[in-house]
């Protein structure tokens, strides 16, 4: 989607499949950027150094038409001496907007797609004679790769009083849990019957997306639906458990971000 300008040379590149990230979308300060927004998914970070004999606004122009032809919105450009003064360290690119002020371009653009949106980050400088590119490409996290385990959460119970469940999924404003929440249940059940004398409070929490009372019912809802099918389909003793909830009120993340909403939406096993 976006070509090197002929003649450039990759001098660093690194891609990281899943990643949050920051990206300037205001003027540069001394120590930071007036604005910027947080995006997660698939990072690439490529540096360029530019063709000799070929100016900042050419190599930067040939960018700006490629990406406009692509269809992305421009959510904030500069030039020169309105990007800002050098200081402030990009998030994406890890390199401090030093430029002289007089030679420097920059783009931070996007292309929304119901696959999911895709972020550029452009920066081309005649200091350093580079161009710095970084794209993010947003994308859920690949979830279930870390599985629940019953030792494992014996651990963290003794060492803390309670452990965080990742692997029970409900329905979007549901407490009907979904067929892959199978395994998690299984090695909860096999905790409680390893350890007879276990008793659990089985705490629901949200994120914060929808009003607090709303949310609080709903993380009762779905503590009480894990409850039911540990009694019901493993057999566990009904006064081993007891199914509460707290909504948005326990964070782990702010949740200003999918990936800190992501990690507060969970099921939580709390020592009675």
């Amino acid at each position: 989607m976006i070509k090197r300008y002929p003649g450039s040379e990759i001098g660093r590149y690194f891609v990281r499949e899943f990643d949050e990230v920051q990206i300037p979308t205001g003027k540069s300060g001394q120590k930071d950027f007036d604005k910027t927004i947080t995006v997660e998914g698939k990072v690439t970070a490529i540096i360029y150094r530019n063709p000799r004999k070929r100016s900042v606004l050419e190599i930067y122009k040939n960018y700006e038409q490629a990406l406009q032809a692509a269809g992305f919105e421009f959510l904030f450009t500069c030039a020169d001496k309105g990007c800002g003064v050098a200081g402030a360290v990009d998030p994406l690119l890890s390199y401090r907007w030093a430029c002289s002020q007089n030679k420097q371009r920059h783009v931070t653009g996007k292309l929304s797609r119901p696959e999911g949106d895709i972020f550029v980050n452009l920066h081309v400088c005649k200091g350093t004679n580079k161009t710095f590119l970084g794209i993010v490409e947003s994308k859920p996290m690949e979830e279930g790769l870390v599985k629940v385990d019953a030792d494992a959460l014996a651990g963290e119970i003794d060492r803390t009083g309670h452990a965080s469940i990742y692997g029970i999924y409900f329905d979007t404003d549901k407490a009907n849990m979904k067929p892959e929440s199978e395994q998690a249940l299984g090695e909860i059940a096999r905790l409680l019957k390893d350890r007879s004398k276990l008793k659990l409070f089985v705490v629901g929490h949200t994120d914060s997306v929808g009003s607090l009372d709303y949310n609080k019912t709903l993380s009762i809802r779905r503590a009480r639906a894990v409850v039911e099918v540990l009694t019901g389909k493993y057999g566990i003793s009904k006064n081993r458990l007891r199914g509460e909830g707290v909504g948005p009120l326990a964070p782990v993340l702010a949740n200003t971000s999918d990936g800190g909403r992501a990690k507060n939406r969970r099921v939580e096993l709390v020592k009675q």
